[in-house]
């Protein structure tokens, strides 16, 4: 008798611990991460779907929510104008201008230029960019978000 209550509880065990495996099986592949295919990796500019400013547009090519906390965004900003006063921030950002004219602002000094030109902000830096030409200014905005 001892050696059939024995056998059955070792049975019982090794159910309960099959069944725990399998559920965690199961929470592994229902991640809430995103799926990843060719459809939803590809994006392209149209401005319609781009988000209005107060002084022109962003657009989000890669999100935060999507890529593992890095953004890639274009922002178009109009002649005389700036996304927002120089500011700081943890982050590291990285700007690159496709067209039109920018003003950098880094620690105090400030250099102008134009397309195919990038511009790196190091953490906790006080930085900033502004439109100084005539015509409207697009620029690429990388960023990576800490948790």
């Amino acid at each position: 008798m001892k050696l059939a209550a024995t056998i059955t509880i070792v049975i019982l065990a090794l159910f309960v611990q099959k069944s725990a495996q399998a559920q965690e099986v199961t929470k592994e592949t229902t991640s809430t991460e995103p799926k990843y295919t060719i459809e939803n990796c590809v994006n392209h500019f149209e401005l319609d779907k781009a988000t209005k400013t107060k002084v022109g547009y962003q657009y989000w090519f890669a999100d935060k929510n999507f890529t593992q906390e890095n953004t890639l965004k274009m922002s178009i900003v109009e002649p005389g104008k700036s996304t927002h006063a120089p500011h700081h921030h943890v982050e590291e950002e990285f700007f690159y201008i496709l067209e039109g004219t920018a003003q950098f602002y880094l620690d105090g000094k400030t250099l102008t230029a134009g397309p195919n030109t990038s511009f790196y902000c190091p953490s906790n830096m006080e930085h900033g960019i502004s439109n100084v030409g005539t015509t409207d200014l697009k620029y690429l905005v990388i960023k990576k978000d800490l948790k």
